[in-house]
């Protein structure tokens, strides 16, 4: 039995929105149409990217409407990762592009870094289950990124969940 379909994600942490933007432009090209676009959100919880980004850094997540099996995650991170080098400045890159998926249980984002509540899916690539849906929310693990346990990003979460239900009514 095939897995249900799933609701793409893509998160982003930019100093530049043309940089955001072009981006934006080159997924919907190859995953359709955008259904959900969050505010631009300051992004100051790590400095671990301004070696390569810069400081004064945002994010802004981003749903697909059309909904993708599971087993797709590993080829689109692959993706995203040849999208920031096709962007990136003298061999920096100018956006950050995590990639993930959200069904009615859960939000799994996927890395290339492995750690020991990540699972190796293929060709480099890792999957972490970074909320649960509980309770009628989204909530965190011990190992979420600090971020995503805020109240803003799960508020945002539940939003693109309850979009997502929505479509597997109509399905």
């Amino acid at each position: 039995m095939a897995a249900a379909k799933t609701k793409l994600i893509c998160g982003f942490i930019f100093k530049e929105t043309n940089n955001l933007k072009k981006a934006k432009i080159i997924l919907s090209a190859r995953f359709g149409e955008i259904d959900f676009e969050s505010s631009i959100i300051d992004f100051d919880y790590t400095d671990y990217y301004e070696p390569e980004l810069g400081k004064e850094l945002f994010r802004q997540f981003i749903s697909f409407k059309k909904l993708i099996p599971p087993e797709l995650l590993p080829g689109i991170k692959i993706r995203t990762n040849r999208i920031e080098r096709k962007l990136a400045r003298n061999h920096k890159r100018t956006v950050n592009i995590d990639p993930g998926y959200l069904d009615l249980s859960k939000l799994v984002l996927a890395t290339t870094k492995d750690f020991a509540h990540r699972i190796y899916l293929n060709s480099g690539i890792y999957a972490e289950t970074t909320l649960v849906f509980r309770n009628r929310s989204f909530t965190h693990f011990d190992w979420t990124y600090p971020d995503y346990r805020t109240g803003q990003y799960i508020g945002i979460f539940n939003q693109i969940r309850d979009i997502y239900a929505g479509q597997n009514k109509t399905a």
